[in-house]
């Protein structure tokens, strides 16, 4: 349950109302849910302390969670964002996965070493897996939206910029509900981001879309706002007039004999039409392996053109982590949420390679079951005892179990991708009663409603006891209950070596065997498809992995400082696809083989698989 509720804005706007644009214009079902939910607040949750990469003196946050929970937290503590820049999901319709690789084995690697081999990319075995959906219909996705906009926009300074990077699917309609949260006079300018080396290949399309939109809003015009002109080099030198303004117009600058004085110009005033490479897929200079990553030179552009050096830059969606790689290296102060553990771990080792010092957060609101959101919902509907789809329910309900008593009994799961749906509250309680139920079958005799998080069991139970509309029996179950012991941590078998002569560090943890359940249960899924769409032409080739099991893990941290609570990384070790070591940051092109060092004493060891779990023994 979260600790208290902060509330959105401390009232509405002189002469605003709060949502009547957004349900006079959208007419979306559920707007008077959002409302309720914004009368109620953001949920304050626990916030626990992962980790401290370096002094971190201008108090720079990663934070795994939730936007509305990570601006409830801010709120809290006082702390106001200068320049905002989200690029949340699309409303696209379409599953995000990254691709794993499975590492090299370090029993082989000085072979392979001494023969000089290197193996293509395209040569590693790997498979992949979803990150997140990008699953919505309209109504939802823009009742999700609207409560993010608010909360982003209760953390910003009076004098805040804020950049919501867009496409064509949803777009238009968030351009509405920014309107309605900033006010139309503080809307700026819309920006499109022409990626001009994107591959279309074969389209339906008339033409071929290459551009995203950024809607640029400022907090208040007249409270002031930073903006910097920016401009950029020509293709080619062009001559121009030379002018000035007499009392008010342009006036083009003549010499003596009344000639136009003109000059070579070899820069040009950056507009809003931003041609910019799109660097992936066919770039790679600056890969992380994250689906939706965008290039460094986009962000650099909105963030020296809305702040100064020192300013606090905020990212909610934060993704590959690249507002916070920019922010830390202009010289500002970063903010970057996301609920992925993937984005987590990114951005976490990115900002180590930049040398950047941080703080890891996570909120500890019940969601991060697993890594990610996408994963928790398909874990979730095949652990619920006899849950199956049933055609004949609406699209609320997540399935249904049969009983011999009473027959179909729908089941209600909440959706993880939509933070509204998370909490079990009398908002989504009242929905249940008056909106779902009433639209079932007149011969359902009981629902099941599971929840992740809860305002107050007594209170959801009051609620449906005085209401008397229905006679249809509403059990609740906690949803937490069903995972809780389904997971099966990693194992590692280690040892500790004392030596007087490694350049590394005096002591060597040497990993003899690791074995992961869940990476393993994916890597026998990918078999298994592989198998089944074998052909003579493409025979089936198994991802197979060694005694050992060393291939599996991706990187290793020690903690020499404490034995419990916040982690110290006082050595770490990444190794790449390719199998090269990252060692505290600095690329090299070693392979890695099997050890981890360091000049203390070790007292903890985390390792983290391919896929991102990770696991902590003591030493």
């Amino acid at each position: 349950m979260p600790i208290k509720y902060i509330p959105f804005i401390p009232e509405p706007v002189e002469g605003q109302a709060v949502l009547g644009n957004f349900n006079r214009i959208l007419k979306y079902k559920g707007a008077d849910d959002v409302s309720m939910v914004l009368q109620r607040g953001m949920p304050l949750y626990e916030m626990e302390k992962q980790e401290t990469v370096g002094g971190n003196p201008d108090g720079n946050l990663v934070i795994r969670g939730e936007c509305v929970s990570a601006c409830a937290y801010l709120k809290d503590r006082g702390i106001q964002v200068d320049l905002v820049y989200i690029d949340p999901p699309f409303a696209s319709g379409a599953d995000y996965a990254k691709k794993v690789y499975i590492r090299r084995n370090p029993k082989v690697a000085e072979a392979i070493a001494q023969a000089e081999q290197e193996l293509d990319i395209d040569e590693l075995k790997a498979f992949e897996e979803k990150m997140y959906g990008d699953v919505w219909d309209k109504e939802k996705y823009l009742n999700w939206m609207y409560e993010n906009l608010m909360a982003i926009k209760s953390v910003m300074s009076e004098t805040a910029s804020i950049y919501v990077h867009l496409d064509f699917h949803v777009g238009h309609y968030v351009k509405i509900l920014l309107d309605e949260i900033f006010g139309e006079d503080n809307y700026q300018n819309d920006i499109y981001w022409y990626y001009y080396n994107k591959l279309h290949g074969a389209t339906k399309q008339v033409f071929p879309r290459a551009t995203d939109m950024i809607l640029y809003y400022v907090k208040n015009r007249e409270a002031g706002f930073t903006f910097h002109h920016l401009t950029e080099e020509r293709e080619k030198p062009i001559k121009k007039l030379k002018y000035s303004f007499v009392n008010g117009h342009i006036q083009n600058d003549k010499d003596e004999s009344g000639k136009s004085i003109t000059y070579l110009s070899t820069e040009r005033q950056i507009d809003n039409v931003w041609k910019i490479s799109m660097l992936q897929p066919a770039d790679k200079t600056e890969p992380t392996g994250y689906a939706t990553q965008k290039p460094e030179a986009l962000l650099e552009r909105i963030i020296k053109a809305s702040s100064n050096e020192g300013m606090l830059v905020a990212d909610f969606f934060g993704g590959s982590g690249v507002t916070a790689a920019v922010s830390s290296k202009l010289g500002r102060r970063f903010i970057h949420c996301d609920i992925g553990l993937n984005s987590i771990q990114t951005t976490r080792d990115r900002l180590k390679t930049d040398g950047a010092q941080f703080q890891v957060l996570e909120i500890k609101d019940g969601v991060q079951l697993y890594r990610n959101p996408v994963q928790t919902m398909d874990k979730i509907k095949s652990l619920i005892p006899g849950l199956k789809n049933e055609d004949s329910l609406d699209s609320f309900w997540e399935g249904a179990v049969t009983d011999s008593r009473l027959g179909t009994i729908p089941v209600y799961v909440p959706n993880l991708m939509d933070s509204s749906s998370k909490l079990l509250d009398v908002v989504t309680m009242n929905r249940i009663i008056h909106q779902a139920i009433p639209d079932l079958d007149s011969s359902i005799k009981k629902v099941i409603v599971y929840y992740i998080d809860i305002t107050s069991e007594e209170e959801i139970r009051k609620f449906i006891a005085q209401d008397d509309s229905t006679d249809v029996e509403i059990e609740l179950r906690d949803l937490k209950a069903v995972l809780d012991g389904v997971v099966i941590g990693d194992w590692a078998e280690f040892h500790v070596e004392e030596r007087t002569d490694d350049l590394f560090g005096r002591y060597a943890v040497v990993v003899d065997a690791f074995v992961s359940d869940r990476v393993l249960q994916k890597i026998d899924e990918f078999n298994q498809k592989a198998r089944m769409n074998a052909t003579a032409k493409k025979p089936f080739k198994p991802i197979e992995i060694s005694d050992t099991g060393l291939e599996l893990i991706e990187y290793l941290s020690l903690d020499c400082t404490a034995g419990q609570g916040e982690w110290h990384s006082d050595s770490e070790i990444k190794i790449d696809k390719n199998g090269f070591v990252i060692r505290n940051g600095e690329k090299t092109k070693e392979f890695w083989d099997g050890t981890i060092r360091s000049e203390k004493k070790p007292l903890r060891l985390k390792i983290r698989n391919i896929c991102g779990d990770e696991t902590v023994w003591e030493v």
